[in-house]
């Protein structure tokens, strides 16, 4: 397989900044020969503009005509149940963005179909692909195994409210109406009340909920949350310490995102940019503090000019390939889902609501 015919359904905002953007420039990888995009003005403004040749109305329709390798379906993660199905039904590899869906129930029965089609269906935790988590990573585990910096003790992420566009341009399109879509309901035992607060907490903190368990590389549960809704607490199955904190405060023209992974004798530290930044990857601190082996020392390696928007791409396309597994999958997703799930139970059996 050279390079992979791309076909995207989805066109909209996050389609355009996070995705098409970045997979219409690989062109040594890829190109990007179909668009499913349900408003058509839409349509021929996006295609003109990325050189997409052809254009359908809706995923059947790509589906039925269109000869690709992988779809690239940036939807929003509530439509996910009504049409991510017809593509792994297909065999066809998919990427959708963060989270797998919004319940745990409906994330089991799309982890089902892939598994019985032997589809892939790879998750967009992007934070994933930013060379500097990927280093981070590489670090982490090595220390792990090799024992010489001690113990992991703790996991710390913290993500406040902030300018996550970081100046990002504006995407293509007029006024149309999106299609509509029944969005896949809360849980059957939810209030409304508790729907909207999963539906608020999975949308803007997943992405750090799914951080931590790259890094422990197992699951974890959750043990505290507090009344305000600013920290969560849990502890992995081998006893590491973790943490996630949220508002606690709130920044108006920058982005503040921290990943500290602690052990006994020095420290893993990766300051993460802006969701749609474009083409800075995170910085990496590394601190050394084991007198046996030598001095302490503080290391900041330079990353690549590379954001991790366009190195998942990559990371994708690689996949679909065969080349390397994919950051993240729809069976470890399922996790997030489930925890999620119990930090809201967690919350309303706690303090009401």
């Amino acid at each position: 397989m050279s390079k992979l015919r791309i076909g995207f359904v989805g066109g909209g905002g996050m389609g355009q900044m996070a995705h098409l953007s970045n997979y219409a420039v690989l062109q040594d990888l890829c190109e990007v020969v179909a668009l499913a995009e349900a408003r058509p003005q839409s349509a021929k403004l996006v295609a003109q503009r990325y050189g997409v040749p052809e254009v359908y109305g809706s995923h059947l329709e790509l589906l039925t005509h269109a000869k690709v390798d992988a779809i690239v379906a940036p939807q929003q993660y509530r439509n996910h149940p009504a049409i991510i199905p017809d593509i792994l039904r297909a065999g066809i590899p998919v990427f959708t963005e963060k989270p797998l869906c919004l319940t745990a129930e409906a994330g089991r029965e799309l982890v089902r179909i892939g598994e019985e089609t032997g589809t892939l269906h790879m998750i967009g935790y992007h934070k994933r692909s930013d060379p500097a988590m990927e280093s981070a990573k590489s670090v982490v585990d090595e220390w792990k195994s090799s024992g010489q910096y001690g113990r992991l003790r703790s996991i710390r992420v913290s993500m406040p409210p902030g300018d996550w566009v970081a100046g990002a341009d504006a995407p293509l399109g007029v006024n149309e109406p999106y299609p509509v879509i029944t969005p896949e309901p809360g849980p059957s035992d939810y209030t409304d009340e508790q729907t909207r607060a999963l539906d608020t907490f999975v949308n803007y903190y997943i992405h750090q909920v799914n951080a931590i368990r790259f890094f422990l590389g197992e699951n974890y549960k959750l043990t505290f949350g507090d009344r305000a809704g600013l920290l969560l607490v849990g502890e992995s199955e081998s006893g590491v310490t973790v943490s996630l904190e949220m508002a606690s405060y709130h920044t108006s023209r920058e982005w503040h995102e921290q990943v500290l992974v602690s052990f006994e004798k020095g420290y893993v530290n990766v300051d993460l940019p802006a969701p749609l930044v474009r083409q800075q990857a995170g910085k990496l601190t590394i601190y050394k503090d084991n007198p046996d082996l030598a001095p302490p020392e503080l290391i900041q390696p330079i990353m690549p000019n590379v954001s991790a928007m366009r190195n998942q791409a990559r990371n994708f396309i690689a996949a679909v390939k065969g080349e390397r597994p994919a950051p993240c999958t729809s069976k470890e997703a399922l996790e997030d889902l489930i925890l999620a799930r119990s930090y809201i139970d967690f919350m309303s059996r706690t303090y009401g609501g």
